[in-house]
């Protein structure tokens, strides 16, 4: 007899105690940690969108009677809140950085940077049981030793790189390399599932190139990412529901809100990836278009889309949308929108501009004969 479930089970993101990407700092005293942090993270910012999880030292704090944001020109927000670290709700205030350090003093990361000085063995020995996935050792000094219950418990911990406090560029340069590891694959969904209520048919199923279209994106993109992603295919369609189509596809989930429920949809399928999404309706993309969105991608937007260069608005339906772009999606549907280029004109992306020629969207007959005569010459 099988369990009865209470919850429907989903896909969870990929995390850690507290973000998606973690890692814990500890073995000395919390300035030294500081210090570090703020030397890498200004290496680092141009990339990576990094944050810092930490501990307050001052005892003569109280909780303040309002939550107060006080932001500044400059861009800067001082915040003041009522509020304890709660990991389900972390997740979520942290999900936009693409690195999350933390005071391991404090706090338990899913992975850790041991710093060796002689002064702090009490120390690491009484955090001995957080040492659960060592990345790099750092010495404080020539003469910092490796602790005999470290070489007990870690018998090859000598064979992890090793620097010296002082060799920022190196320890800047893993901690990238980490990141990198981390970046989310890329899938491609292809927007399948529209009414096609103007066009009067299914927009795709028309041909333009020799079969219906849902079907030829679905050929160029399956010979696409079968490259980008080292031979993982990764292309679906987006359905409605009972709607015949053959091929991977993901059923909308997100009923009657249209490309951004279709978009959200993919999400709650796989929320560890980041989405390439594409309409039926822009039969002029080709896979020179694709190849330069992806080699534009920035993983630190939360999306990188187009633009054509003379229009005003980026184009959602032709974008990379980042795992960091989930709760963001959420939060708007949360407030009452369901258009997914309203998220992309109010949040930090990647914008790649291309002639409008490419990004024309065919919704009238009238429309399809004449776009199929142009792609026909």
């Amino acid at each position: 007899m099988s369990k009865h479930r209470k919850h429907t089970k989903l896909t969870r993101r990929n995390n850690g105690n507290y973000a998606n990407n973690e890692i814990a700092i500890l073995g000395v005293k919390c300035s030294i940690i500081t210090d570090l942090v703020q030397k890498t993270a200004k290496k680092l910012q141009k990339t990576v969108k990094i944050a810092y999880l930490d501990a307050s030292h001052n005892n003569e704090i109280v909780a303040p009677s309002i939550d107060t944001y006080t932001f500044h020109s400059s861009g800067n927000l001082d915040a003041n809140c009522v509020e304890e670290l709660n990991p389900f709700n972390a997740r979520i205030q942290l999900s936009q950085y693409d690195l999350v350090f933390i005071n391991g003093n404090h706090y338990q990361g899913e992975k850790q940077i041991l710093i060796l000085d002689n002064e702090k063995e009490a120390s690491v020995l009484k955090r001995l049981d957080q040492l659960t996935n060592i990345q790099f050792v750092i010495k404080m000094s020539d003469d910092s030793k490796y602790f005999d219950f470290l070489e007990e418990k870690y018998p090859h911990i000598k064979n992890l790189k090793c620097y010296q406090i002082d060799e920022i560029d190196k320890i800047s340069n893993h901690i990238n390399n980490l990141i990198q590891e981390n970046i989310a694959p890329v899938q491609s969904l292809i927007l399948a599932g529209g009414l096609s209520s103007r066009m009067g048919t299914d927009k795709g199923l028309l041909d333009y190139h020799g079969m219906p279209q849902r079907e030829y994106l679905y050929e160029q993109l399956s010979k696409i990412f079968l490259h980008y992603n080292e031979g993982q295919k990764g292309v679906y369609y987006s359905a409605r529901q009972h709607q015949d189509i053959s091929g991977n596809s993901i059923v909308d989930k997100f009923k009657g809100l249209g490309p951004f429920g279709a978009i959200c949809s993919a999400f709650q399928e796989n929320p560890n990836t980041a989405w390439f999404v594409i309409a039926t309706d822009v039969p002029f993309v080709n896979n020179k278009i694709i190849h330069t969105l992806l080699k534009h991608r920035n993983p630190k937007k939360i999306a990188t889309t187009v633009k054509g260069k003379g229009k005003e608005f980026p184009e959602p339906l032709i974008t990379i949308w980042e795992p960091k772009a989930y709760p963001i999606l959420l939060s708007y549907l949360a407030q009452g929108y369901s258009c997914p280029r309203k998220v992309l004109i109010n949040s930090d992306v990647e914008i790649v501009e291309i002639d409008d020629y490419y990004i024309q969207n065919i919704n009238t007959p009238q429309e399809f004969e004449q776009a199929k005569k142009e792609l026909n010459k």
